[in-house]
């Protein structure tokens, strides 16, 4: 489990969301920071999305946003 905080460069705006990782797709030796290195090229190209997502979560079921990659779903893990 990776929680991620995200704000925008003009400071307007910032959410807050989840990655639970399945340990298969990770090595023993990747750190949180290895991991957000991997998950920063596929969270640009799907940021909007993510954000308005993470933006609903946390607005009406008061929570956060939780994206999970595993074998049905390997993301930037493939």
């Amino acid at each position: 489990m990776l929680t991620v905080s995200l704000e925008r460069a003009d400071g307007i705006e910032k959410v807050a969301l989840r990655f639970r990782i399945a340990s298969a797709l990770v090595g023993v030796d990747d750190s949180p920071e290895k991991l957000i290195e991997r998950i920063t090229p596929w969270l640009e190209r799907e940021f909007e999305q993510t954000r308005e997502a993470a933006l609903k979560s946390i607005r009406t079921e008061r929570k956060l946003l939780e994206i999970s990659f595993d074998a049905a779903n390997r993301g930037p893990f493939a």
